[in-house]
């Protein structure tokens, strides 16, 4: 197949790789010794492949069958879930789990296993999966859940074959609208409180991750159910034309962003009714937002640690306000048991995630927080990761041995790696 050489990035834009680009339209035509990309959604190097060649999966986005009856749907890995949750919500069904963009691939969730706003209740997107098409050489191979290769699959960062198709079990839903209750939480105990009381089935929480003292800790909870009625009209999407200036996230415009986001929200709360898209992919109707940070680009530090360890969490968030480097995007969750893979990321417990804009202070600062997490036992998100080191991650995940064990088989020749694997020794014991 023809390749055409192109540089790339993450989508934190802070990693780039120059690499020879294959787009097969036919599964037929899927190289199994190159590493697949779908949208390039993950935020460092796990979709990059510097020097070699990379297969660019998102012209296979083909439905191969559903089941009105039960919501069983097989789909190609490079079919995105905001266009499934476009095309099933008004017929009663959606994707079981959907992560902040729905510009994320069918196979970047599975390699991934994403989770979303209802994984306390759902789990993560793995446990949803009901086969995987895998192609390993020459052989294409049907993958079921508990086998040592679908654990290795699910969450491998695409390290055991190129994933052509699944099989998911979709979820019933009402409509395709969401009923959407807001509250203030004035600060940290608070906010946990209500994280760990909410019943409902989609919840997340905005925080502002440059409150101080008495007000750290203060945010925003979102909870939501699927409902039918009415759709109300969608926001225009806008476009980002071009990088913005440094001075765009300084530490007072942002400290002055957030208060007034933090306010928009009643005393006494508000329930709305929004389109799906807009409480599942808040920001894609703001297409390239990641200019937003500039022609250097950003990270995002994202950490689970387990419900005991919930002070760390706190201490880490007393650093990034006292470090004055947070973005307005910062996002905490409570997470269930739910998870996959040997390399999943979920555990029970909460998840912080915030962005930086990329300077020397915020790398140093996002190393300390790493140290954090690891002395928590907590983890890192490898989606989103583009600075921990490799002794950090084998430490953060116990089953990186079993992980490696199955990578060996599929791939000896190591055609798969990626930046991120390479930077990250993963495929060393």
């Amino acid at each position: 197949m023809p390749t055409k050489t192109e540089t790339l990035t993450g989508w934190g834009r802070a990693l780039t790789a120059t690499s020879e680009i294959a787009r097969p339209e036919r599964i037929a035509h899927v190289r199994a010794d190159a590493p697949a990309m779908g949208m390039r959604r993950s935020y460092g190097d796990a979709p990059l492949n510097d020097g070699g060649v990379i297969t660019d999966m998102s012209r296979l986005d083909r439905i191969l069958g559903f089941d009105e009856t039960t919501g069983i749907l097989e789909v190609e890995a490079g079919m995105r879930l905001g266009e499934l949750a476009a095309i099933f919500a008004p017929r009663g069904w959606l994707p079981s789990v959907m992560p902040g963009t729905g510009f994320a691939t069918v196979g970047g969730a599975i390699a991934m296993d994403v989770h979303g706003k209802n994984h306390h209740g759902l789990g993560s997107f793995g446990q949803h999966v009901l086969e995987i098409t895998l192609k390993q050489g020459e052989t294409t191979k049907r993958v079921k859940p508990n086998s040592a290769l679908f654990k290795a699959t699910v969450g491998g960062l695409g390290q055991t074959g190129v994933i052509l198709s699944a099989k998911l079990q979709m979820l019933a839903c009402k409509g395709d609208v969401m009923m959407v209750t807001e509250r203030r939480m004035d600060g940290w105990d608070e906010f946990l409180a209500a994280l760990d009381a909410s019943t409902a089935t989609y919840t997340v929480g905005w925080i502002d991750a440059t409150a101080k003292g008495d007000n750290l800790g203060r945010g925003i909870l979102e909870e939501g159910e699927t409902g039918a009625g009415l759709v109300p009209k969608p926001s225009k999407s806008k476009k980002i034309p071009f990088n913005a200036p440094h001075w765009a996230l300084s530490k007072p415009i942002v400290k002055l962003f957030n208060a007034a986001y933090y306010r928009r929200v009643p005393d006494m709360g508000r329930t709305s009714v929004k389109p799906i898209e807009e409480f599942f992919f808040p920001l894609d109707k703001i297409h390239d937002w990641n200019k937003l940070y500039g022609k250097r680009g950003f990270h995002q530090f994202q950490c689970v640690v387990p419900i005991a360890q919930a002070p760390a969490l706190r201490d880490m968030l007393q650093l990034i306000a006292s470090s004055g480097l947070a973005s307005p995007l910062a996002v905490l969750k409570r997470m269930g048991p739910g998870r996959s893979g040997y390399l999943s990321f979920p555990m029970e417990g909460y998840t912080l995630a915030v962005d930086f804009p990329n300077r020397a202070a915020a790398v140093k600062l996002i190393e300390r927080l790493e140290d954090m997490t690891q002395a928590a036992d907590g983890r890192l998100y490898l989606a989103k990761d583009a600075l921990a080191t490799g002794a950090q991650i084998k430490k953060m995940y116990p089953d990186h041995a079993k992980w490696l064990k199955e990578v060996q088989k599929a791939d000896p020749d190591g055609h798969l790696e990626t930046d991120m694997t390479r930077r990250l020794k993963l495929r060393s014991a």
